[in-house]
Order: structure tokens, then sequence, then C-alpha cells
């Protein structure tokens, strides 16, 4: 039986959450950014552990935040671990330039930062340690053994593309990095990038995975502002993708009828999205990155609304 660990890596504003798995092969579940390995290097001492001994890095999706440290995690473990993320998010560990277009075709069609362009890109330079080819690239439905310990995976898109769970099957622990997001993290809103998919694979995941414990990449809150725990009980862990479902359905019911008699500039920082940040109560600051709030109304833009409805016509 393996026992799993919470590694935790400050970032600007951010609390990010890796985990180790204590298994005979042992694994860490997303890699943080460039100075997040040394961290986990000491953390794991303090567990009689060895970073040079971790065999899997399981990358759960591909922001900066969960991959930006896996060069040099990989690095450190004398280039034995076995790098893994789904193939659709596999550009992102590839070159920091497919950020930049991520960037450039989501949020930042919205932002009103001339310079954000430049600042996304020492952000990339900054924040993660190097590019590299994944030793395995996954579509979902892959087992794993990590040493007698059976692993999962499962694709669950709606964040990224290639958003996955990792399922140890016998305890039913399930690791899904920002596939839940509830009602947002330090943001104060939940990013994803198709709604639609995003609240398929909830629903997969309430319905089907049924995590016994859920482990997520960020301290996630509840619509009363608290933050989920580290490690999620099953009780906690079906608050939180119902949470997520009915913040979801909140932000189609705000979004949709907006998109429906056109975008409107203002003065406001959630331009042209003003009257849904004022219809959710969404006070924050949606220009700071990641700028989750963008990602969503980009989201809905794309993949929702009349725009895309137009588009699957022609």
């Amino acid at each position: 039986m393996s026992l799993v660990y919470p590694l935790v890596a400050p970032w600007g504003r951010f609390s990010l959450r890796s985990f180790f798995i204590d298994a005979p092969e042992p694994a860490i579940v997303d890699a943080g950014v460039t100075e997040s390995p040394e961290a986990m290097r000491a953390q794991l001492e303090s567990l009689g552990r060895r970073i040079e001994d971790v065999r899997w890095i399981l990358l759960t999706h591909g922001h900066i935040d969960h991959l930006g440290g896996a060069y040099g995690l990989w690095e450190l473990t004398g280039r034995k671990a076995e790098v893994v993320i789904h193939r659709a998010d596999a550009p992102f560990l590839r070159s920091r330039e497919a950020h930049v277009q991520e960037w450039r075709d989501g949020r930042g069609r919205w932002l009103p930062d001339p310079e954000g362009e430049a600042h996304e890109r020492a952000l990339l330079a900054a924040a993660i340690g190097g590019e590299m080819e994944p030793t395995i690239a996954v579509s979902g439905g892959e087992t794993f053994d990590l040493g007698g310990v059976p692993l999962s995976v499962h694709a669950i898109p709606g964040h990224t593309e290639g958003a996955v769970a990792y399922v140890l099957d016998e305890t039913r622990d399930v690791f899904v990095g920002d596939a839940v997001q509830a009602y947002g993290a330090a943001s104060g809103f939940p990013g994803y990038e198709d709604p639609d998919r995003y609240r398929a694979s909830l629903e997969y995941l309430r319905d089907v995975i049924r995590p016994e414990r859920l482990y997520l990449g960020h301290p996630y809150r509840r619509a009363d502002g608290t933050a989920f725990p580290e490690v999620l009980d099953a009780v906690d862990a079906r608050a939180a993708i119902e949470g997520s479902l009915e913040r979801e359905a909140q932000i189609r019911a705000a979004v949709l009828p907006h998109l429906a008699v056109g975008l409107a500039a203002s003065e406001a920082p959630s331009s042209p999205f003003e009257p849904v940040a004022a219809q959710l109560g969404y006070t924050g600051d949606p220009t700071l990155e990641p700028a989750p709030f963008f990602t969503t109304m980009n989201g809905y833009v794309t993949h929702v609304g009349p725009a895309a409805e137009q588009e699957s016509t022609r």
C-alpha cells in the first residue's frame, strides 16, 4: 500500500500543490515551477526519502505552474524518471512558445495590456526550467505499475484539452491538478478552456471515478470562501466536484444571455464582460495572470456562445 504526501511550493500569490506517492517506484504528481524541485528535495529528505529515487513524474496538465519544474526534477532523478503527460498538452512541455500561442489565442484576446505578450514571455522564462520531450505521452485509458501499485490514467479535458486524472486503483486516491476548480483559488474565479468538456469531466469524476480521496493542485475554495484541505476525503471530494458544477452553471447562466446580445466595451477591467462579473458578484482583478476570468470567458465565446454555433455550421 502506498502513502501520499503533499509537497507545497510557493510561487508569487499562489500555493502550488504537488504530491509524492511513496510506492516501490515512487512518483511525484506535478512538478511546480523552476525552483520547486529543490524545495521538493528538502521535503522528501524530511520524510527519509530521496528525490534521486523518484521514478515517475506525472503531469496532470500543461500549465506552467504544474510542469515548469519538470525538466529540473527529471535532472535530479538522474534522468531516470518517466515523464508522463497527455499528448494534447505535450507541446507545452516541449516548448515555451506553445504557451505564448495559448496566451494569444485565449485570455490574451481580452487583456488590455499592450505589453502582455512580453510579460508572458518573461514569466515563462523564469517559471519553466527547461524544454523537453515527454518520455510517455498518454491519451487516457493507460495503466502503469508503480512497482506493484497500479495507477490508471483518465482523460478529463476542460481545464485544458490534455487534463488527466491519475488514479491509484486500489485505494481510489485521485489526482486531478486543476480539473476541479470549485469557486476558484487565489484569483476568486474558476478557469477552464472548454465549458462543456469541463462539465462532462466533472460528472465523470463524480459518477464514474468516485474518489475516496481527492488531491487538488491549489487551495480551491467553497462558496463561502474557505479553502478545501490538502487532502479531500470522499465527502469533501464530492462537495468540491458538486461546487464546481454549481459554479459552472452560475457562470453559464450569466454569460450566454450576454453573448446573445453582443459584447460591449467599457472602462471596467472585466470589459467586455462587465455585466457578467457584476451578475456573478466577481470583484477581483481579472487582469492578474493567469487571468482565469478571461480564460473562462474566452471558453464560452469559443465553444458555447453564438460565435461557436456559427462556426459549427460553416
